[in-house]
């Protein structure tokens, strides 16, 4: 069995200079001229063919380097998004697992509307200089808890034969309609009521 490739050493500073992200603001946008539609790893995998090391898929074998990978292209892309959208040129469409470059929004646009706090966020070239090692653990285990959170909510749902999107009172309302018809004083199977009982009781504890 071949030996995993070591890790791609972290820069002192993960922020690069500004004509470095400018060139790197152009890569992609080459990368994505050539190929409109891609995920994040696809666009990941180009750029790294194209010889830029910021984006050694060796980074990706930390937390650490994974985060800081994974800004600087979506600071690159959000850049890129700015620019294309302020010379009318094109759309970008920016998430994990659909990128795509498209024709312009619309004559006199200049960048999508309403606020997006993820543009803020990306552009904020500070949270890539100043998110560290523990604060990358510490997003990762939020983000493990959140799922946990959202898979048992799913499940206590499903119990009830509900999805969300779903309210509190439709999730109440169903609740009680199950309970009734499920109760053993009218003849209901009383391992089902327990069920639906241990649902609902998931369901108000993680609110």
């Amino acid at each position: 069995m071949s030996a995993r490739a070591p890790s791609a050493p972290e820069p002192d500073d993960p922020v690069p200079p500004p004509a470095r992200i400018e060139a790197l603001v152009d890569a992609v946008h080459e990368a994505l001229r050539a190929q409109p539609l891609a995920t994040e790893h696809e666009l990941l995998r180009r750029l790294e063919a194209a010889g830029h090391p910021e984006f050694d898929r060796r980074r990706l074998a930390d937390p650490l380097g994974l985060f800081r990978t994974h800004f600087l292209l979506f600071h690159c892309l959000y850049r890129l998004r700015e620019r294309l959208a302020a010379a009318g040129e094109a759309s970008l469409e920016i998430h994990c697992l659909r990128i795509r470059l498209g024709p312009p929004e619309g004559r006199g646009d200049t960048l999508p509307g309403g606020h997006d706090p993820l543009r803020d966020f990306y552009l904020d070239l500070g949270h890539l200089r100043s998110t560290d090692a523990d604060a990358v653990r510490a997003l990762l285990e939020g983000f493990w808890r959140e799922a946990a959170r959202r898979e048992a909510r799913a499940e206590a749902l499903a119990v009830l034969g509900l999805e969300d999107p779903v309210d509190d009172a439709t999730i109440r309302d169903r609740y009680r309609r199950l309970a009734r018809l499920h109760h053993p004083d009218r003849g209901g199977d009383g391992a089902r009521l327990r069920e639906i009982n241990a649902a609902m009781d998931r369901l108000l504890r993680r609110r």
